[in-house]
This record gives structure tokens, sequence and C-alpha cells, in this order.
């Protein structure tokens, strides 16, 4: 299934950081620094204006936990517990395996980090299995929410959260001895970005262990079973591909991912609950931005694109 138009957007939103050609929204995200980059995935930042009394009600969907600081707007996120509702509020949230409901009312401005594979574990933190489609608000975890959001001033810049952010995890690194992710993790993220089709018995030979030893440390540092984590890797690379945030000379390879229509069609509704063509002709602006960012992720990892060039999606359609 090709795109033959250009993917729907919500016309009443307006993010601060601008919009691609076609229209979807964008956060402002980058790589780490050097020093933290074993630890951080991504940094973003999103900057939302909504109309007064309007509710956003969207989802997100990240393969990674993410730390995320609400600074304006109330949001509620249904997750495996229920709807759990805040307005400036400092939370983990899980793994997912399927988009999490959330909603949004009033402006809003959301900062955080995606924390790479294998980081839970080496800075000690909870166990991600625990936690897979939940939340826990950072004060359960010992890090009060109102120490955690002073560190960023409202009317900092997005550099300003970045560098608080990347400050708060250079100091739980020295805390907890500077270990780093297990390599198994860390190649694997890496096959998951390049070639997701692949089975999880060729993912344990590259790795260079075998697949039981393979099944447990993913299953330790991705809250899932191996299987699973490639499974959502090719959906998340086929949903950016609907909205817009994908690399267009990869279109074809990302298709050719799936035995035919009938097998992504079956697999893309049985994770996003919604067929592919519904997918990219309804408005989902939050889930763009997590898509957008992953992207953004992935083909620096895989060394497509340095890290500050512009991305394909940026650039007008040929």
């Amino acid at each position: 299934m090709m795109q033959k138009k250009a993917p729907a957007f919500d016309p009443l939103i307006v993010p601060e950081f601008g919009t691609t050609p076609t229209g979807q929204p964008l956060s402002y995200n980058r790589a780490p620094s050097r020093d933290v980059a074993p630890w951080i995935g991504r940094i973003y930042i999103s900057k939302v204006d909504l109309p007064e009394g309007y509710t956003l009600k969207c989802s997100q969907f990240n393969d990674i936990a993410c730390l995320r600081l609400q600074l304006a707007g109330r949001w509620a996120a249904k997750t495996a517990n229920g709807w759990e509702e805040a307005e400036r509020s400092a939370c983990l949230f899980g793994p997912q395996t399927h988009p999490m409901p959330i909603r949004v009312s009033g402006s809003f401005t959301n900062i955080g980090v995606a924390i790479r594979p294998g980081a839970s574990t080496a800075l000690k933190g909870v166990p991600l299995g625990e936690i897979v489609n939940r939340l826990v608000r950072t004060g359960d975890l010992g890090l009060p929410e109102d120490e955690l959001l002073a560190r960023f001033a409202p009317e900092g810049t997005p550099e300003d959260w970045a560098r608080a952010l990347e400050d708060l995890f250079r100091e739980r690194v020295e805390e907890t001895g500077g270990a780093v992710p297990d390599p198994i993790s860390v190649q694997f993220e890496q096959l998951a970005y390049r070639t997701p089709s692949m089975t999880v018995a060729q993912a344990a030979r590259e790795c260079g262990v075998d697949r039981r030893r393979l099944e447990r440390v993913i299953l330790r540092d991705y809250g899932l079973p191996p299987k699973q984590v490639l499974r959502r890797a090719r959906a998340l690379d086929m949903a950016s591909h609907l909205r817009g945030v994908g690399d267009r000379s990869e279109a074809e390879a990302i298709m050719l991912r799936y035995y035919d229509e009938s097998h992504l069609i079956h697999e893309f509704a049985d994770l996003f609950g919604v067929s592919p063509s519904q997918f990219a002709a309804t408005a989902q602006p939050l889930l763009t931005l997590s898509l957008e960012a992953r992207q953004a992720r992935r083909l620096e990892d895989l060394k497509r694109i340095a890290p500050g060039d512009a991305r394909p999606w940026q650039k007008p359609p040929a």
C-alpha cells in the first residue's frame, strides 16, 4: 500500500516548531550530547497552541521508556491501570505495545527524554517489564516532582531545557557508577532499526549469542520478548511512512517487510486498531510527534543522516 495522498492533519493546532511541507506537526528534538548518548536516545520538546476550550484527543506509541515533563496544559493518559490525569507533572512512561490514548486540554509544553534500551537496567531503574503500558510519577521513584520541575524555568529556551535534561542524567550516571547498557541490547536496537523483519534466530546470530540468552536480555531491557519488539518496530516504521514523517526513499523497502498487503493490514490493525488507510486519513498530531522523533533517532543511529541535518520529511516532496 503506497501513499497516494498526504496524511490528514488538524488545522486547529499550532505547533511552535513548525510543520512538514504536508502539514504534520514537528517538535524540537535532537540527539543527546556524546557523554550521555549511551543512556539517552533522544531529547524532545513539544509546544503546541490549542484553541480555548479545545481538547485534543490522540495517542502516543513509544518503543522505549520515556521521562516526560509537562510544563503547561492539562493531560490524561489511558494506561493499563486506567485513565490518569495531571497538569504540571513528571512521569516515567514505560514502553508500549499499542497506542496509549492521550487527552490534552489547553496549550501545552512537554519535554522529555527517550531512554535507550538497557539504560534503565544500567542506571538501577525500575524494571521495564513492570511498567509496560503504564506510567509512574517520579515522586514514586524517589525523585520529587516539584524538585524535578523546578529545574525547568517556564521562560527557558528549548536548549536550556535540553541541557537540564542531560545534566539530570549525568547526575544519575555518576550516582550509579557509570555502567553502560548491555552490548546485546545496544546491537539489537540497531537490528530493529535496520531489519525488523528478521527472525529472532537471525538476530541472535547477529548478536553472537544463543537465542535463549537474547530472549532473556531483551525481555529484561525492553520489557517485551524480541519477536514482539521486532514486530512493533516494523509497524512503527510503516506508521511513520503513513504519517509522512519517514524517509520517502525507503517506502518500497518498508512495504516489502510484509508478505503482501493483507499481511500488512492484519499486522497493522492488530497493533494500531485501524487499517493503514484509516490511520493515514485521521489527524494524529501527538502520535505523529512521537513517530517523527523516533524516525530522526533511527536515521541518525543508522548514519543515514547526520545529527542536525535536515530530515527527509522536512523537504518538499520531489
